[in-house]
């Protein structure tokens, strides 16, 4: 059951002239959206730089009505709404002056989660994709979530990588959660939300989809992260708006500089020149500058392996022998070191263990290689 307090945000979000800056600034004064859906015309012109067109829908009936209509609309597809009055509101976000009052999203928002936003063009290149896919497989280890846009492109080529290397990714939409725009990516979408990401967007049901929603869509990316990476875009590219808002939000912006004559890393060149963007040197300093801490493997695939003392003589009489035969049987090390079977058990077992060689069918040995 949803707080009544969302109704009232809804409806205050689909009045005309509001915008997301003036209801802020209107809950702020009032106290709630209850409070301001209650008040006189005369009280909320009182607030400065609140004016009567911005007010002129307020207390309609015709808007709580479609709020009304939308609650039920989450509550039958399992959609839930954040305010940016709540603990649980993307802190990032929450600091630029026109982030959106109310959010809608599906999944999971971890707030422990170090978010970093990661754009780029739709026509993506091998160059963009191979750097989207190295850098990832590096953040493994770590308590990051990526942003990005489910459009085609870098943004999905972002989500994938994120999946495949277990990192949980959020995808910010254009429309509301009613619709996956690109229709090709709702299995990708389903996947995001099957693996602990979310699906997050401001729009309510009944919002029409328009340019003008992508490029507010940016601006939700740009703001969600301290953090944004562009992997490449042409000149005037959608990315470029991103950067824009970015900047203005004083995040920190990374491109990955590329070739003058390759279309799709002007864009990128172009940020650098101008100090829009920090220069992607390479990953290990781009991590460096992401403040990334990577988390040893609590269960590490390989032990580090143990020293063989000079006193383990026998154990290193038969770690030669069998470097040099490179497989040898249990009846043959026993030959060769003149050990019998029962003694020499425990040595190979040791051996074993601390990673020096493997034991193959057959109670075959030879030397571990990947050690």
């Amino acid at each position: 059951m949803f707080s009544e307090e969302y109704l009232y945000l809804i409806a205050l979000k689909q009045c005309r002239n509001i915008g997301n800056s003036n209801l802020r600034k209107l809950l702020k004064h009032s106290g709630s959206a209850k409070k301001v859906w209650e008040s006189t015309p005369k009280a909320l012109q009182s607030i400065y730089g609140i004016g009567k067109n911005i007010i002129r829908d307020i207390g309609k009936k015709e808007f709580l009505i479609a709020a009304e209509k939308e609650i039920k609309f989450c509550e039958k597809h399992d959609i839930k709404i954040v305010s940016h009055t709540e603990d649980s509101y993307p802190k990032h976000l929450l600091n630029c002056d026109d982030a959106p009052a109310i959010l809608f999203y599906k999944g999971y928002l971890n707030p422990d989660h170090n978010p970093v936003g990661i754009v780029g063009t739709r026509k993506l290149t091998p160059y963009g994709k191979h750097f989207i896919q190295d850098f990832l497989s590096e953040l493994i280890n770590t308590n990051i979530c990526t942003i990005s846009g489910l459009a085609l492109g870098a943004d999905t080529c972002v989500h994938e990588e994120s999946l495949k290397n277990e990192i949980p990714t959020i995808a910010i939409l254009a429309q509301s959660l009613k619709t996956i725009y690109p229709s090709s990516n709702k299995n990708l979408a389903k996947r995001i939300l099957d693996n602990n990401g979310a699906l997050i967007s401001e729009y309510t049901s009944f919002d029409n989809i328009s340019r003008e929603n992508f490029l507010q869509r940016n601006r939700i990316i740009a703001g969600f992260a301290p953090h944004l990476i562009v992997v490449e875009t042409a000149y005037g590219g959608g990315s470029m708006t991103t950067v824009n808002y970015a900047n203005g939000y004083d995040r920190d912006v990374f491109a990955l500089p590329g070739k003058i004559t390759d279309q799709y890393s002007q864009g990128c060149n172009q940020l650098i020149a101008m100090n829009k963007a920090e220069t992607i040197v390479d990953i290990k300093t781009l991590i460096q500058n992401l403040n990334i801490a990577i988390q040893p493997e609590l269960f590490p695939k390989e032990e580090p392996k143990v020293e063989l003392d000079a006193d383990k003589k026998e154990h290193l009489l038969i770690l030669e022998i069998i470097t040099v035969e490179k497989s040898l049987s249990l009846d043959e090390i026993a030959d060769k070191t003149n050990i019998l079977h029962h003694k020499l058990l425990p040595i190979l077992l040791d051996l074993e263990l601390y990673g020096y060689i493997k034991c193959l069918s057959g109670r075959q040995y030879q030397i571990n290689d990947q050690k």
